[in-house]
């Protein structure tokens, strides 16, 4: 009889040639039990634990290594798999290779870049070496998410490591990264919301603002404080009007979260409670709902099928419209008096037209619910007194607010206050207090934080497009945008709602056309008086196209400026947000060729679509440092806008090629820098190691990535939507645009980058690193 043989209980055996799923999400990969193989056993004490063997050190004798598969098995009959041990092998990967002490292996670490693995079918007495950035970046990756899910010892598919990057990005996207960024604000997800790594207080007390009229929420929340006695939750019902900037203000000392909508759900005990509707953040230090983030995100979230979270996020938005009177530019209590760039009406279209088709007057009722918010926020935000110009009608970034913005970095403002701390013979810090506390009055720096208020409610915080006058511009973008609004609503009451569509909030109607004479006239049509047609809202965006034609468009420059309504006169910045009225369709044809034939290319460069045109930004210098969204950095948003926009007028070829380019520089960072996804880059020298006032976000993570950032995620979701399969390939390869698309299409951008174009990733990224070093 054969000898019994011993196994460590609850042992599962993986047979060698079978085919189990291998790119999958790490919770179905990892969360089965300890893994062993049934292969001969070379070392009986492999069974009980495994070392894995180490790569030796380059200055040795013993690092000269056989060539590839010389010492490999001499047959492979299934996918090749690794026996490893998880602690172990962690410690040994990051002392051999993450020589910058960063726990990340990207191509700045000066490691050997090679280990050897321990294979499966020889429980571990062979081994085959994993070599280069990616593969051990891959592995560091895999062995995180295997000790998340408490894995001491895994058996590891080499197809996890050698993974096409495309995919595993995409999939990590899908599968992982909204995941990370979900939030949900109820008695579950308050100890992870309440988190606000902006909060320089000192004081921090959880926090929650309730707004008025909804008194089960805040009797709900202080059920939560009851039962969860360690959160040391405060709960605060604001007033009815919860806008005003002397009370907004008043809140700066003790900082909270703004409740959101909730659904009303069976407590399975009988009755019913609350539950927050969740959500995803942009993430970092942006732990809470953000206004244009999450139309972007909505987008990424609808390509990956996630419908439902992305409702969600219009029906806080919905919410938010209803008791904080706007769609806030985040939802915390010091953004109370700030909006951000309007994209409710698309955002809602676009899940609408997604909707399961199985209850049709549900969705009805959804989506009108949605219009109805937009129209209020369109007349009392947008074409209400002070954002609109009524002697132009264009409208402006132009919110309420008292003091400095108490979100920022405590050093931010630090060069603007200083002169005005020396002229009253005070510190910075003391003069901060008393200018936020009214007892020193400077009408100088009022003005400059007006606009610098604006330009944060423009989410382009900061540019040197906007500075010292955000307030005062009538800009391309928003037009764009609120003509987007305007034919949205008219499209949405003419197809869906029979042409007649009822408001049920009681709120002013703004006046039409706008005038001055208008304007100065107290009375106010309304809301309730009448139902809307959709004939009003398509005269609004007919009348809207005249102005942008009449104010903003150049035609001897090819391009849309934003207009000055103080000065009246165009600010000849160019901005890449010229090619927004693409993506809303208020260009002429004749307009479009413009500026896709004379205009795009100077903004297009290896890496997308850069912000502004280094010209329009000027010379930078120790005074005058870069600002994040100026030449040469490349966000999301410009990227998506102008794709959709190219798209929509019939320039495909010219959309998929500056998707192709801007995916080509998020892929050979994920390759590169450890699977990062960052906030931003630097388009011109592919780098997400950026050179700005605020840095960058969503790189600082250890060993593996989490969360990328949340519309960074969207932006590679949707371009790949534009590229076709050939072109996916390159991209996996990570085949340069000037390789992909030939060098005479490239010409003029090779050129105008002559002074910054290395091209080999490595010095990129020690440069990069050089100039971070030296700005701390």
């Amino acid at each position: 009889m054969a000898p019994a043989l011993n196994h460590p209980t609850g042992v599962s055996f993986i047979d060698d040639a079978e085919q189990r799923p291998v790119n999958v999400d790490a919770a179905t990969y990892y969360g089965g039990g300890e893994s062993y193989t049934r292969s001969r056993t070379y070392s009986h004490s492999h069974i009980h634990g495994y070392n894995p063997k180490r790569a030796p050190l380059f200055e040795e004798d013993s690092h000269m290594r056989a060539r590839r598969m010389s010492h490999d098995e001499k047959s492979v009959t299934g996918p090749r798999r690794f026996l490893i041990d998880v602690e172990e092998t962690i410690r040994v990967v990051l002392e051999q290779e993450d020589t910058d002490g960063d726990l990340q292996i990207s191509v700045t670490d000066a490691g050997p870049k090679m280990m050897a693995l321990g294979t499966a079918t020889s429980n571990g007495f062979k081994t085959f070496d994993i070599r280069g950035t990616y593969m051990l970046s891959n592995l560091l990756q895999e062995l995180a998410l295997a000790r998340d899910h408490n894995r001491k010892r895994i058996v590891l598919d080499e197809a996890r490591l050698t993974e096409n990057p495309v995919d595993r990005l995409s999939r990590m996207i899908k599968n992982s990264f909204w995941h990370s960024l979900t939030r949900r604000i109820d008695g579950d997800g308050l100890e992870i919301i309440t988190a606000d790594p902006k909060n320089r207080t000192g004081r921090v007390q959880p926090r929650i603002y309730v707004p008025y009229g909804e008194p089960a929420m805040a009797e709900y929340y202080r059920k939560v404080a009851r039962d969860k006695p360690h959160m040391n939750l405060d709960v605060q019902v604001l007033p009815e009007k919860n806008d005003d900037p002397h009370f907004v203000k008043s809140l700066n000392s003790k900082p909270g979260l703004l409740a959101l909508a909730m659904n009303e759900v069976d407590d399975g005990k009988g009755g019913r409670t609350l539950k927050g509707i969740p959500f995803i953040v942009p993430g970092a230090r942006f732990n809470e709902l953000y206004n244009w983030d999450s139309y972007f995100i909505s987008l990424g979230l609808l390509v990956d099928g996630q419908v439902t979270m992305a409702k969600g996020m219009v029906d806080h938005f919905i919410f938010e419209i209803k008791h904080y009177g706007k769609i806030l530019n985040g939802s915390r209590s010091y953004y109370l008096c700030r909006t951000q760039p309007p994209f409710l009406t698309d955002m809602a279209l676009q899940i609408y037209n997604q909707l399961d088709r199985s209850d049709i007057e549900e969705n009805r009722q959804w989506l009108k619910r949605a219009i109805q918010a937009a129209i209020k926020e369109y007349h009392t935000i947008w074409v209400a007194e002070p954002r609109i110009d009524p002697k132009t009608g264009l409208s402006r970034y132009r919110p309420d607010g008292l003091g400095i913005p108490p979100e920022t970095e405590a050093t931010h403002f630090t060069h603007i206050l200083e002169p005005f701390a020396a002229k009253h013979g005070i510190s910075v810090l003391e003069f901060s207090d008393k200018y936020n506390d009214g007892i020193l009055k400077e009408p100088e720096l009022d003005e400059y934080f007006l606009h610098d208020r604006s330009v944060r409610e423009s989410g382009h915080d900061t540019t040197y497009r906007f500075e010292k006058r955000c307030a005062n511009l009538g800009t391309i973008d928003l037009q764009a945008l609120l003509y987007k609004y305007e034919v949205d609503i008219g499209t949405a009451i003419r197809e869906v709602f029979d042409d007649e569509l009822y408001l049920e909030q009681d709120f002013p109607l703004a006046p039409f056309p706008p005038s001055v004479e208008a304007y100065a006239n107290p009375y106010r049509e309304r809301s309730t008086l009448r139902a809307q047609t959709s004939d009003e809202w398509f005269a609004r965006a007919e009348w809207r196209k005249d102005m942008i034609d009449k104010y903003l468009w150049n035609e001897s420059k090819n391009l849309y400026f934003d207009y000055d309504t103080v000065t009246e006169k165009q600010i000849l910045y160019e901005s890449v947000t010229a090619f927004w009225v693409l993506w809303a369709g208020c260009a002429s044809e004749e307009q479009c060729w413009k500026l896709v034939s004379q205009s795009l290319k100077k903004f297009e460069v290896l890496g997308g679509l850069v912000s502004g045109t280094e010209e329009s930004r000027g010379k930078i210098s120790l005074d005058r440092p870069n600002r994040q969204w100026d030449y040469p950095y490349a966000w999301p948003p410009h990227q998506i806008m102008t794709w959709v926009g190219l798209e929509r007028y019939g320039y495909l070829e010219d959309a998929q090629r500056l998707a192709y380019r801007f995916l080509y520089m998020m892929t050979t960072a994920f390759v590169d820098f450890n699977g990062v996804v960052p906030e931003k880059f630097d388009a011109v020298r592919l780098s997400h190691l950026v050179d700005a006032e605020y840095g960058n976000q969503g790189i600082d993570f250890k060993m593996v990535p989490r969360e990328g950032f949340g519309w960074m995620n969207s932006a590679y979701q949707v371009g790949l939507s534009f590229l076709t399969m050939h072109m996916r390939r390159a991209v996996a390869a990570c085949t340069s645009p000037e390789v992909f698309f030939g060098r005479s299409a490239n010409a003029d951008i090779a050129v105008a980058q002559a002074t910054a174009a290395a091209t080999d990733p490595l010095d990129l990224a020690m440069e990069s690193l050089s100039l971070v070093a030296s700005a701390a």
